[in-house]
C-alpha cells in the first residue's frame, strides 16, 4: 500500500518510520528540499502541504492509497480535499477541515454554539480604531490560518496593532487578522479519539509556555496529567464533547487547546489532529494506546482496533510524565551532547536534535526554533522533577566561545 505523507519534519518522522516498519510505501511531500522525513522516505516530492492541487498530482502521480499527516495545523485541510478528490478515507469532511483549520470559521462556530471563548474581532490592514471598542487591552493578534506560534504578538495599543499587522498578514492566505483579549490563564491541552461521534479523552496536560517580548505562547513543555485535571475534568469533558458535536467530527484523533483563568474555562484552539508534541510517543508510552497506528490504519481504510480505547480510564491514570520542548540561544553550534547518553539517564525515555553541528540556531520568535525535545517519566512528583533537572544539566550545545546554548526557562 501507498501512503502520502503530508511534511516531512520532526514530527512526522515517527510516521514515516512506522509506515516503512508495516511495510508501506511512503511518500512524503515538504516544501522543505532538505526536509529531514525526505531522507527516510522512499519517495519525496517538493510541494508545500498547504498547496491542495499539487498534492492532488502528488496523490494521482504515485496512485496512493491513504494521505495522513500529524502535528502540524494546516494540512488537515489538503488531506481532506485530496481525499475527497480521490475518493479515499478521511477523517473529516471538508468543511469541517476547513473549520479546525481557519479561525475566523472556528470562531463563529464557538460563537453559534456558546462555545466558551475570549472575547475577539476580525480585522483588516485598514481597520478603524472604533472597530476595536469592545476589546479591552492588552489583546493578541493571530493569522487565521496559520501554525507554530507564527504572526503572533501580545499588544497594548492601537499604534501596536498597525505596526504589526503586516508581519501577521504575511503568515496567512487570507486579508483578515483575529484581535482576541489576552486572557491571564494556564494552558491545558486535551488530546483523544472520537469514534462514530463518541468522545474518547485519552491525555489532558499542562501546556507550559514562555514569552520573547511580544511573541507569546511558545510552548517549552507538556506535563501529564494536568494539575487542573482532577478540580475541572467535568468542564473539560462536557466542553470537549460540545466541541466534537458542534464542529461535527465524527471520526479520528482531536487535540483541543484550553485556557484556565479566573473566569472559567475559554477554548484557545481546536484541531483534528495528533499533537506536535510528540504525542504519537508520549500516549502510546502513558497508555497503551498506539495513536499513531491508528491514524496509519484508518488513512488506509483497515479495521482498527478499539479495544484498549474504549476501556481506558483517564482519571485512573496516574502516571507523571513530561515532553521537554527545550530551546537555546542563538549561535553557530560547535558541539552537542550525545543523545544517546542522555537517553541513559533515570527516566529519559525519548529525544533528539533538531540541529546539527555547524548548524546556526536563531532568535526565538515561534516554536520553528526549538532546538529539540526529550521525553521523561517519573514515579511521583519529585521523581519526574529530579529526572528533569538532571536531564538539562547533561544537555548540551556548545558555541564556538565554549557557551552552552541551552535555555531550561522553568526548573522544576
Amino acid at each position: 500500500m501507498k501512503l502520502l505523507i503530508l511534511g516531512g519534519g520532526n514530527s512526522q518522522i515517527n510516521a514515516i518510520k512506522r509506515s516503512k516498519e508495516k511495510g508501506i510505501t511512503t511518500i512524503v511531500s515538504d516544501y522543505y528540499e532538505d526536509a529531514p522525513g525526505k531522507g527516510i522516505s522512499d519517495f519525496g516530492e517538493l510541494v508545500s502541504t498547504f498547496d491542495v492541487n499539487e498534492n492532488i498530482k502528488v496523490a494521482k502521480k504515485y496512485d496512493i492509497d491513504g494521505i495522513m499527516t500529524l502535528g502540524t495545523d494546516q494540512p488537515i485541510y489538503t488531506v481532506a480535499e485530496v481525499a475527497r478528490e480521490l475518493k479515499l478515507p478521511s477523517f473529516l469532511k471538508v468543511p469541517t477541515a476547513k473549520a479546525v483549520t481557519n479561525k475566523r470559521v472556528m470562531k463563529k462556530i464557538f460563537s453559534h454554539n456558546k462555545i466558551p471563548t475570549v472575547n475577539y474581532v476580525l480585522i483588516n490592514k485598514n481597520f478603524k480604531e472604533k472597530e476595536l471598542k469592545n476589546l479591552k487591552f492588552p489583546v493578541v493578534i493571530k493569522p487565521v490560518d496559520s501554525q507554530g506560534q507564527r504572526g503572533i504578538y501580545k499588544l497594548y495599543s492601537i499604534d501596536d496593532i498597525r505596526g504589526k499587522i503586516e508581519d501577521t498578514l504575511s503568515y496567512s492566505r487570507e486579508d483578515v487578522v483575529l484581535v482576541e483579549e489576552y486572557y491571564e490563564s494556564e494552558e491545558i491541552t486535551v488530546s483523544g479519539w472520537v469514534q462514530g461521534g463518541n468522545t474518547h479523552i485519552i491525555l489532558v496536560t499542562d501546556r507550559v509556555t514562555f514569552s520573547n517580548n511580544q511573541h507569546i505562547g511558545i510552548c517549552l513543555a507538556h506535563d501529564f496529567p494536568s494539575k487542573h485535571l482532577y478540580s475541572h475534568h467535568e468542564d473539560i469533558y462536557r466542553i470537549t464533547r460540545q466541541i466534537v458535536e458542534a464542529f461535527e467530527i465524527q471520526d479520528g484523533p482531536i487535540y483541543f487547546q484550553m485556557l484556565i483563568g479566573s473566569e472559567g474555562i475559554k477554548v484557545n484552539e481546536v484541531a483534528c489532529r495528533i499533537g506536535g508534541a510528540y504525542e504519537d510517543k508520549l500516549i502510546p508510552l502513558l497508555t497503551e494506546i498506539d495513536i499513531l497506528d491508528m491514524v496509519i490504519d484508518y488513512s488506509l481504510g483497515n479495521e482498527i482496533d478499539y479495544t484498549r480505547l474504549k476501556s481506558y480510564d483517564l482519571l485512573k491514570n496516574h502516571k507523571k510524565a513530561s515532553v521537554q520542548l527545550f530551546f537555546a540561544k542563538p549561535g553557530k553550534i560547535k558541539f552537542l551532547s550525545d543523545m544517546k547518553e542522555i537517553k541513559k539517564l533515570h527516566g529519559v525515555i525519548e529525544g533528539n536534535f533538531n540541529f546539527k553541528e555547524g548548524d546556526e540556531l536563531r532568535r526565538i520568535v515561534n516554536a520553528t526554533a526549538r532546538a529539540g525535545y526529550m521525553i521523561i517519566v517519573g514515579e511521583d512528583k519529585k521523581s519526574l522533577a529530579d529526572n528533569i533537572n538532571r536531564a538539562f544539566r547533561h544537555l548540551k550545545i556548545y558555541d564556538n566561545d565554549g557557551n552552552n546554548l541551552v535555555m531550561q526557562y522553568k526548573i522544576y
